[in-house]
This record gives structure tokens, sequence and C-alpha cells, in this order.
């Protein structure tokens, strides 16, 4: 127990007579406590409360225009559940009744006039010690909230580490860069955004786009390498790569990793249906899906990769407007362009 911080401690005296008060502030120096505010007005009870934010508060009963009752239901009115205010209630009034109501509307505890000294002291002590103790915990408290919160960061952190690093898996053999994925994650949530999509909700697609191509870790080189055109048994072994990534991340229990499965299976579903791998059209491709298929596809062509050119910011554009309906969503594509004339008239 800290006892320097007892007699530190902040006192409140409300009572109306003058004489209680002197007595109250005598007995309160002789036991060493230094730091007491007294007022015979009860009406100064709210703004001395809010000026002093006092350790305990001393209070008389029965007083004139705002009475002790009044005043314990103000001050309850003002400390939540969470805070621990002490409040001795001091009165000449013995009635049970009295004790009971002052009890009842917020009293710690009830001590009669004329007092003993010596009670007042050791009941004053008992209310600062519990005050005490109930602050040490709301510190305890808080250290440990600050401490999770810390250790959620680090936890978070590590989680948009490890999704970099699991993007970065998918582009190792064909870009050199590895800066696709990035770049598909942050159009990705511009998309999102664009369209109006939830904060919360675009911020998860745009952590989970760099994973739409980590099935590609099993194509064999010589297909996922290869410059040209496919045969057709190729293509069919190439596309097999949405089933491999959405395998790598089934079972997940964080919705990033749940989006970047459905990104993974429906980032080659086109809107007319004649995508990949179950042939869905329309809005029944996942939104996630249909985004990251344009992000993906505007920056696999004006990126050059070892086995293809990069195509120009035009070209790519042209070709986008030409498939709008056809390849992508419109929606998505309208706001794609919205972004890019931004960018455009920015620089």
């Amino acid at each position: 127990m800290d006892d320097t911080w007892i007699r530190n401690a902040q006192f409140l005296i409300v009572d109306d007579q003058e004489y209680n008060v002197s007595l109250l502030e005598r007995i309160l120096q002789r036991s060493g406590f230094t730091r007491f505010h007294s007022t015979n007005d009860p009406l100064r009870l709210e703004s001395l409360y809010n000026e002093l934010q006092p350790d305990i508060v001393l209070l008389d009963l029965h007083m004139p225009v705002m009475d002790g009752f009044a005043a314990l239901k103000m001050l309850r009115g003002k400390i939540t559940d969470q805070h621990y205010l002490p409040i001795l209630v001091l009165t000449a009034d013995v009635s049970n009744e009295a004790k009971q109501r002052a009890l009842l509307d917020g009293a710690n505890d009830f001590l009669t006039k004329p007092f003993d000294r010596t009670e007042v002291i050791l009941r004053i002590t008992n209310l600062l010690k519990t005050r005490y103790l109930h602050l040490q915990l709301q510190n305890h408290n808080a250290d440990l909230e600050n401490r999770v919160k810390e250790r959620t960061r680090e936890l978070e952190h590590a989680q948009l580490e490890i999704l970099e690093l699991l993007g970065r898996t998918s582009e190792y053999r064909d870009d050199v860069t590895e800066q696709h994925t990035r770049r598909v994650g942050q159009m990705a949530g511009q998309i999102a955004m664009e369209l109006g999509v939830p904060e919360s909700e675009a911020e998860l697609i745009r952590l989970a786009a760099p994973l739409h191509d980590i099935g590609k870790i099993g194509i064999p080189d010589h297909i996922l390498l290869k410059p040209g055109r496919f045969t057709e048994e190729e293509f069919d072994q190439m596309k097999t790569h949405t089933g491999i990534g959405a395998n790598i991340l089934e079972g997940s229990l964080f919705p990033v990793l749940q989006v970047a499965r459905t990104i993974a299976l429906t980032h080659h579903e086109r809107w007319d249906g004649s995508g990949y791998p179950y042939g869905l059209c329309g809005e029944d491709i996942p939104l996630a899906g249909r985004i990251v298929a344009l992000a993906d596809f505007y920056d696999a062509l004006t990126h050059e990769r070892p086995y293809k050119k990069a195509w120009t910011e035009a070209e790519t554009l042209e070709e986008i407007r030409k498939q709008r309906a056809s390849h992508f969503d419109p929606q998505v594509v309208d706001a794609f362009l919205k972004i890019i004339h931004r960018q455009v008239s920015c620089s």
C-alpha cells in the first residue's frame, strides 16, 4: 500500500455549517492530510467535483437548497461503474431511515455527528485504501490492454508480411520485378473503393488480391514460362492453377485468406460465362473475383514478362473497353477507367 498516495489524496468537503467544515479540516491536518477543498454551498458541488476530481467526498445530509440525498444522486450520475469514488456521509441524523437511504443512493459509508475523530480517520483511510487499490487495478488493466494491443499489432504486421511473402511465391518464376502482386492488390483495393465497397471490405480485397495466382506454384516451368501460345492440353493444365490456389487457401479462419481463396478460384471467370474453372457469369461471380480479374489483366498487359512484351497504356485501355460486358463486369470497368482518368489528370 502506498501511504504517500493516501496522504496526498484530494478531499472535497461539503457541509453548510462552517463549524463542521473547520472541525473536519483540523482533524485531517492533524492526521497528515494536506489536500482538501471545502464549501458551505452544496450548489457548488458539481463544479468543484468537475474541477478537482477528488479522491473522496465528505458530505453532510441535511443542507438547504440541495440536500445530501440530491447531491449523492448528482454524483452517482457522473461516476461510471468502472470508477470508484468513495463518499462518506457525516450527519447528525441518527435515524435508520436516513442511513439506509444514503447508502441506497450511493454513499459508501455513514457516520453520525458528533463523531469520534479516530473513527473518522480510520473510516477515511479504509475508503482511500479501497480507492487506491481500485486505481491500481485500473492501471494494471490498462497496461494489460496496451500489451494486448501491441501484441495484436505485431501479429497483424506478421500476417501482412506472410501475405506479401505468399504473394511473391506465385510470381517468383515469371515476374523478375516481384511487383506484379503488389500492384494488383493496390489497383484492386482502389477499384473496390470506387465501387463503394465498405472500406474494411475493400482493404480485405487489397490484402487478399496478391494471392490471386498462388496456385501457379503447382504449374510446371515448361508451361508457365512458355513463350507463345499454349496447346489445348497445356492451357487445360494452366487453368488448374485456380483450383490449386483455392486448395492451398482452403479452410482458413482468417477473413483475408477466405477472400484470397475466393479470388484465387474465380479471378479467371468472365462476365459472359466463358471463363474458368466453372463458367460462372454476371453477378454469380463474386465481386472480389470480378475486381481482381480486371486488375490482374491490366497489370499483366502493361508489364513485360519473360514470355511477352508489354502493351502500351493506350492499347491496354482500348482492349479493356472492348471487353466491357464480355470479359469484365461493366461497373468494374467504369470504376477502373475513372481511377485511370484521375491518375492521368493529376500527372
